[in-house]
């Protein structure tokens, strides 16, 4: 009984042993194929590089609205809350003619089409106002209006239209002109010429780094944007000269559209071929070999 528990212990201390030089070799054969696999790496340049276009907007969106108020009144009592239906009434009939006889006169007077003019739909937008009475009626009331409105947009591709535009929603009474918009036909064109100027300078800061290093530059390994290309439309402002004519009575205001820039990024590896660490490497071995051959 005994023979046989000493035969296992010993048996046991043997596996430890040949378990630990597995993993012995194990460790080694692992450190030295990541040396290789690092000294077997290829070198590589990776570069950034940003580019920005100036681009002029060539087209424009103009907003407008048109609105009509009813008179206040207090719709506790019947008889003014009829008045007041009433006056909606009429209110809407107005603000209806008012933007059929805007959009004759964008038509005819400033050539728009038709396609090019949008009216929006009516809104309604109740108004409330908190009163007190004056002597002995000290009770506070509650009137209400209505504001009625509708707003109206005009689209340009054409932009020596839009002084007309302005000029006909101007004579029209326009109760607010929020201004305008430009914006790009084509924003595709622009945000790929952006990427396409950021992808050739990040190959030609590529190019120098490897001219410089005495090695040719090889084939791309990836590629990435820092930086997407867009393009923010930009609200209208009017040069300074323009005010001072408008206040000094000119006929007429300048707008322009100026320029926006668009800028795009990129983050991109090459392989370097001919390196000079490479070359000195070769070099190292060739030394090597004549010493030993010697």
């Amino acid at each position: 009984m005994r023979y046989h528990t000493l035969g296992y212990r010993r048996h046991n201390g043997a596996s430890g042993r040949i378990a630990l030089l597995f993993s012995l070799a194990l460790g080694v054969f692992t450190a030295a194929s990541s040396s290789l696999a690092d000294s077997a790496r290829t070198p590589g340049i990776v570069v950034q590089a940003q580019s920005t276009v100036e681009v002029t907007p060539d087209r424009a969106t103009v907003r407008a609205r048109l609105w009509e108020d009813t008179p206040a009144v207090d719709l506790a009592e019947e008889q003014q809350r009829q008045r007041h239906q009433k006056a909606r009434r009429e209110a809407r009939d107005t603000l209806e003619e008012r933007a059929a006889s805007l959009i004759d006169t964008l038509e005819d007077g400033a050539g728009i089409d038709r396609d090019a003019i949008s009216a929006g739909s009516l809104g309604v937008h109740p108004r409330r106002d908190e009163t007190r009475g004056t002597g002995q009626d000290n009770d506070g009331k509650s009137l209400t209006s209505t504001r009625l409105e509708r707003p109206i947009t005009v689209q340009l591709d054409d932009l020596d239209r839009l002084e007309g535009v302005l000029g006909a929603l101007m004579a029209a009474d326009v109760n607010r002109l929020d201004g305008v918009t430009f914006d790009l036909k084509d924003r595709q064109a622009a945000t790929d010429r952006a990427l396409t100027r950021a992808l050739k300078k990040a190959r030609h800061k590529a190019e120098l780094m490897a001219d410089t290093l005495e090695s040719e530059l090889g084939r791309v390994q990836h590629v990435e944007e820092t930086r997407s290309p867009g393009f923010s439309p930009r609200m209208m402002s009017a040069s300074a000269d323009s005010r001072s004519q408008a206040e000094a009575s000119a006929p007429a205001m300048e707008y322009r559209p100026g320029t926006v820039e668009i800028e795009a990024g990129v983050t991109a590896e090459w392989t370097l071929e001919g390196s000079a660490d490479a070359d000195s490497a070769a070099g190292r071995d060739s030394n090597n070999e004549s010493d030993s051959d010697a």
